[in-house]
């Protein structure tokens, strides 16, 4: 089945609408999409602000914030995770499996992502509510646009915008906390004892969030995102979209005509073209037109479809989530079909699956202290005057816990010699908590034959840490 993903009508609004000077301006909607989304609103931005003043206790010489990303130190900690530059494969494995949950969420549901739960949505939501709180609803919106300025409208827009800077400021700020301790900071902000380096960001942040809520906010979705790019490569005709069941809606007349239509016994179409699917769409765009590329699957428009359904006494579900494959069958008066379980979608559900148990085992598996040995280059091996042979390492030794330990260290594989630059008596060597140590070490052994050998660091509780290389000849 070859679907296209139609996008001129979308630039044709975007562009008429830059012509005419006027943004996309939503009308509110009630129904049980709106307060889903309302729902997922609060959750969310409850779990942006509160989750850098979460605590957790990681003992002694280790930060209590639950979520800090330290990069001054190196360290991104996540509640009992704690991740070292040298564990960011773990890092990048999370963001694979973060996309291929996203690619399974758009085979079956769209945009699904892009409507209800992304931070451009959210905050514009948020943005939207203020407006509305201050300015009205759409009709007066757009009576404003254009109009003379009197004194209520300029206080309006104050407050507006200030209320809009408010929560770009507490939206930037937060994103600070989770770099550094949030409450030392926000004391800090308090008595205005701020760096210049974190006021520069929360500028930054600010700015960001006050110019894409604000201004951009449809632009954002359409033209700056590039999630809707992939649509065409990976967007299927059996997931479950906002669309328009045009074979119950056409041909559209208005409610008087379809009702003395129905009466005569003819047929009349649902639609009676009053636009607020249009209307509700914080991208602007009509669905009735087809499949779109930029439509952000929030299913608004369900809700006010479903709204002038109710009034006129028709069944819900004009505009519905509803597969593209079921409005074509609807179209030939097939029974509709649900094929969420499909190939590609048990697919992508076993890599997720997959993808979690690897990174699950590879969490497990992370230790709190590694050994790496480097075998030094130039040179290789140097012939001693009575005919020993010594290799040269760089071993170095690493402790990710938050207390000190003692190692001592030795090497099998060998008949040699090992000793360490500076600790002739291989005394144990100490590395501080969170920190490493790096030691010269020589291996000398009268036999030449090349083989590998084994360093092994033992800690005072008996816990073995070890590494292989290889003694050579030259």
């Amino acid at each position: 089945m070859a679907i296209t993903i139609e996008i001129d009508h979308a630039r044709t609004r975007a562009r008429a609408a830059a012509a005419a000077g006027s943004p996309v301006v939503p009308q509110a909607v009630k129904g049980p999409i709106r307060r889903i989304k309302w729902a997922i609103l609060l959750l969310t931005l409850s779990i942006y602000y509160v989750t850098p003043f979460v605590r957790w206790d990681r003992g002694p010489n280790a930060p209590d914030q639950a979520v800090l990303l330290d990069f001054a130190n190196g360290r991104l900690y996540a509640f009992f995770v704690e991740i070292w530059p040298q564990d960011l494969y773990l890092v990048t494995g999370l963001l694979v499996h973060a996309s291929t949950i996203l690619i399974l969420t758009n085979a079956l549901a769209g945009r699904l992502w892009c409507g209800f739960a992304c931070p451009q949505t959210v905050w514009t939501d948020l943005f939207l509510l203020v407006e509305r709180l201050i300015e009205g609803d759409r009709r007066q919106r757009l009576k404003n646009i254009g109009a003379p300025l009197t004194p209520k409208r300029v206080v309006q827009t104050v407050a507006k915008h200030a209320a809009w800077l408010l929560i770009a400021l507490a939206t930037g700020g937060t994103l600070i906390f989770y770099f550094t301790d949030a409450p030392e900071l926000l004391r800090d902000l308090a008595v205005g004892n701020l760096s210049a380096n974190a006021l520069t960001w929360i500028a930054v942040f600010t700015g960001t969030t006050y110019g894409l809520a604000g201004f951009a906010r449809e632009q954002v979705c359409t033209f700056m995102c590039p999630w809707p790019r992939l649509q065409g490569a990976i967007w299927n005709p059996e997931a479950y979209t906002v669309n328009y069941r045009d074979y119950r809606g056409e041909q559209r007349t208005s409610a008087k005509k379809a009702a003395e239509l129905r009466l005569r016994g003819e047929t009349a179409g649902d639609c009676v073209d009053c636009g607020q699917c249009v209307a509700v769409c914080p991208i602007g765009i009509d669905i009735r037109q087809g499949p779109n590329f930029a439509c952000i699957n929030c299913g608004l428009c369900v809700d006010a479809c479903d709204g002038v359904m109710a009034k006129l006494g028709r069944p819900r579900g004009l505009i519905d989530y509803e597969s593209w494959a079921n409005i074509e069958r609807g179209r030939r008066k097939e029974v509709p079909r649900n094929r969420l379980l499909r190939p590609k979608t048990l697919g992508l559900t076993a890599a997720c699956l997959a993808l979690a148990g690897t990174i699950g085992v590879a969490f497990a598996m992370k230790t709190t202290a590694s050994l790496s040995v480097q075998h030094d280059r130039d040179p290789v091996a140097v012939r001693l005057s009575d005919g020993s042979l010594r290799n040269a390492y760089t071993v170095k030794l690493l402790n990710k816990s938050s207390s000190a330990h003692r190692y001592t260290l030795s090497v099998s594989g060998i008949d040699g010699k090992l000793s360490i630059v500076g600790n002739e008596d291989l005394s144990p060597i100490e590395v501080g908590a969170d920190a490493s140590e790096s030691l010269r070490v020589t291996l000398t052994a009268a036999d030449a034959e090349q083989r590998d050998v084994v360093f092994t660091a033992r800690d005072e509780t008996g816990r073995a840490l070890s590494a292989t290389d290889r003694f050579v000849e030259r």
